[in-house]
């Protein structure tokens, strides 16, 4: 479908509404506003977890293939074809080929139903905030029982740590199917999170490009203060060699390349409509291959860059555990033995151990002495919620100045959730203006507070005592396939139906220069074969196995181990439904422009003269 490239008529014939649109104040504000979008959560506590688990240095290897074959090509897409037919989403595709519309719409609902989730993250991480000027922190030590004859039970089995986030932040209920009731602490959050988006957003892009002076530049501040404080923690370069040390063995497994490649994709947000959204906003006459770099390299330094602190505070931690857990030996084979006092240390824990294991092992086997071995702690990795509010939390308690660095920690990751927000509701609120839906009568800061609303009210489901398993459904359902599908398509669009000599010369028109051969091979080839083998590998992983959650039951026999449950039947449909829901526009809009072909068609041969011809 290659037809000849004719971006200067283009120019001439563009619509007067989409000439006068809004425009960036200028070139930073915009690349702000994309880093913001692009550089979120997952860069703090997705990336480094990976790095952990799939061998230290050696994960870069497949995440680096993956950000040149993938996510760099894609990125570059989105962000052109946003800038050239300044539209949103669903313009975009629509315009494109009507057959393509669904496309947008997909977009629109995955950026509604992952800004529902996104938000409540926010509303946690703010009642931390809250929290986090108390003296001492209220997750440093066990409350009182009812009786004030001990502590709380479900608090001694665990830690304070876990305790101050599953029962006094979530109160979280033994299992999905008990719902619990709506937690009013966490609604005012909530409400408090998304008045915070609203009043950033209430203008568009003229609030949102004053607001991401500070959303984006802010963390890097906060990440360079922690890279400071952190190297000088005792255990820090423990942390650090156990992050970046390669296991080489690791890349045999076919899971650390699908991590990868699902990893850069949704860290560069890609196929949520956001980008789309943000590049229509540019003049037409703008480099924006050089914009795609720019945004695709900052993301994944960041990613590196957030990995050293919060690892090197990780190795702090697992070393405090560690002496700890000596500690505890120590003052059992101290009172065993009958030795003075401070003759067992922690240097010389080992020799005098051996010791005594060698002259009476009968009584050392009796202590029932702990384990310790600092691999142990240091294996005790986390991500997502985990490494926020309990692995960082409990790091925290221990650092001089506990109350600054917890505030600091809170403070940064709420201004790297609001900027990626940001991106969230362009997605939705762009192709809503294009298509024009809304009442002429309406402001604009109306319709934008009715969806800002309309989220507030859906996402109080995340409020309840079983809103924690219920985040974890979107987060896994919603943020996974449904992507992967949209920017498959994507890509298949702008080559074979818009054409890639036409996308290339309108390139050309916009930066001066034609496209190489490496964005080439990339888009035409290497990319949707990427995505449709990392789709098939996703859907073979998550059909081989029946999705289960970890369930916080105190109830349960090895408490507080997760007590790992399967989903009910009727969640599992949820989740599948989750799955499918954002995509389905897809085929049904092109079923429905198709069936309205050839009703066009079928009234067309009717009503042909029969004696035309003769």
């Amino acid at each position: 479908m290659d037809t000849p490239g004719s971006a200067e008529q283009m120019q001439v014939d563009e619509p007067k509404d989409i000439a006068e649109r809004p425009k960036w104040d200028n070139k930073v504000q915009y690349l702000l506003t994309c880093i913001g979008f692009a550089v979120g959560l997952g860069n703090v506590w997705r990336f480094p977890y990976l790095c952990q688990t799939y061998g230290g240095g050696a994960f870069l290897i497949p995440y680096a293939i993956a950000l040149v074959f993938e996510g760099l090509p894609l990125l570059h897409m989105e962000l052109a074809i946003g800038q050239r037919l300044r539209m949103g989403s669903v313009g975009v595709w629509n315009s494109i080929s009507p057959y393509m519309g669904g496309l947008g719409v997909a977009s629109l609902a995955v950026s509604f139903l992952v800004g529902l989730f996104y938000n409540m993250i926010l509303a946690w991480i703010l009642w931390f905030f809250f929290h986090s000027f108390q003296s001492p922190l209220p997750w440093r030590d066990c409350p009182l029982n009812l009786n004030h004859t001990g502590y709380v039970s479900e608090c001694e089995k665990s830690s304070p740590v876990n305790y101050f986030w599953y029962r006094e932040t979530l109160n979280i209920t033994p299992n999905i199917e008990i719902s619990g009731s709506l937690q009013w602490w966490l609604v005012l959050c909530l409400a408090t999170a998304w008045c915070l988006v609203y009043i950033c957003f209430i203008r568009g892009i003229e609030t949102i490009g004053k607001a991401i002076y500070v959303t984006a530049t802010f963390p890097y501040l906060v990440l360079t203060i922690f890279l400071i404080r952190s190297l000088t923690l005792d255990g820090a370069t423990d942390g650090l060699i156990y992050l970046f040390t390669p296991d080489w063995e690791t890349l045999k497994n076919p899971d650390v390349w699908l991590d990868a490649a699902t990893q850069i994709f949704f860290s560069l947000s890609l196929a949520f409509g956001g980008l789309i959204a943000f590049s229509s906003y540019n003049v037409q006459k703008n480099n924006c291959e050089r914009d795609a770099l720019i945004v695709g390299c900052v993301n994944s330094f960041t990613s590196i860059y957030a990995s050293i602190p919060i690892f090197a505070i990780l190795g702090f931690k697992a070393n405090e555990n560690f002496n700890k857990c000596r500690n505890w030996n120590i003052l059992r084979l101290t009172n065993s033995f009958n030795i003075g006092d401070e003759n067992i240390t922690l240097e010389n824990y080992n020799d005098w151990f051996n010791y005594f294991n060698n002259t009476d092992p009968s009584e050392v086997e009796s202590l029932n002495l702990k384990t310790c071995n600092l691999q142990t702690f240091l294996d005790e990795s986390a991500s997502g919620t985990g490494l926020a509010f309990i692995v960082f939390t409990e790091a925290v308690i221990h650092m001089p100045g506990s109350q600054v660095w917890a505030v600091l920690f809170f403070v940064m990751l709420f201004s790297l959730g609001l900027s990626s927000m940001f991106g969230n509701l362009e997605g939705v609120l762009t192709p809503l203006l294009d298509l024009h839906v809304i009442p002429a009568w309406m402001p604009k800061e109306a319709f934008t507070g009715f969806i800002c609303l309309t989220s507030f009210t859906v996402a109080l489901i995340f409020t309840l005592g079983s809103g924690n398993y219920w985040l974890g459904i979107f987060n896994n359902y919603v943020g996974s396939m449904p992507l992967l599908i949209i920017a498959f398509f994507e890509i298949i669009s702008v080559v074979y139906i818009y054409g890639i000599n036409r996308f290339n010369d309108d390139i050309e028109w916009m930066t001066g220069r034609r496209p190489n051969l490496y964005w080439q091979a990339t888009w035409r080839f290497i990319s949707p074969l990427m995505l449709l083998l990392v789709f098939v590998a996703y859907v073979v992983v998550e059909a081989e196995k029946r999705p289960t959650y970890n369930a916080w039951n105190p109830d349960y026999v090895n408490f507080p181990l997760a007590d790992v449950q399967n989903y009910p039947e009727s969640v599992y449909a949820i989740c599948v439904l989750l799955s499918v829901l954002p995509i389905v526009s897809i085929p049904l809009v092109a079923f429905y422009k198709f069936m309205g072909f050839l009703k066009k068609y079928i009234m067309n041969r009717r009503n042909q003269n029969p004696y035309e011809n003769e």
